[in-house]
């Protein structure tokens, strides 16, 4: 599977951004979103079924970003509302098969290259 992050720039507190993650090479059942801010460890995002049916988001983006997959395209979105400068970081999708969206970074295969999300105070 090739996966491409894309999306990330520089915005204000209070803002919004939309990133994407492109999937080819292989179709696969679960895709998580994580982040990876300067001098700490990786932290899950947000999960989705490749069918888009099931989620999973983290308690910090609860109410602020959403994770959904468009039909016509092998593209799952993260729309991510209210930034903060806390949500600085660099995003990075990822896959695996099964059905349980995991929430660890250990239990996905396959890599992004990240896309840098960066939100001014």
């Amino acid at each position: 599977v090739q996966l491409q992050a894309s999306g990330g720039g520089l915005v204000q507190a209070g803002g919004s951004m939309r990133l994407s993650c492109a999937a080819s090479g292989r179709t696969f059942d679960i895709l998580g979103w994580f982040r990876q801010a300067p001098g700490k460890e990786r932290e899950f995002v947000a999960a989705i079924t490749w069918n888009g049916r099931r989620k999973a988001i983290a308690d910090f983006a609860k109410g602020r970003f959403t994770v959904s997959r468009d039909d016509s395209k092998d593209v799952v979105w993260l729309q991510m509302d209210s930034l903060e400068p806390e949500d600085t970081a660099v995003y990075y999708c990822a896959t695996r098969e099964g059905s349980i969206l995991y929430s660890s970074s250990n239990e996905y295969y396959y890599w992004g290259q990240g896309t840098l999300v960066t939100v001014s105070s």
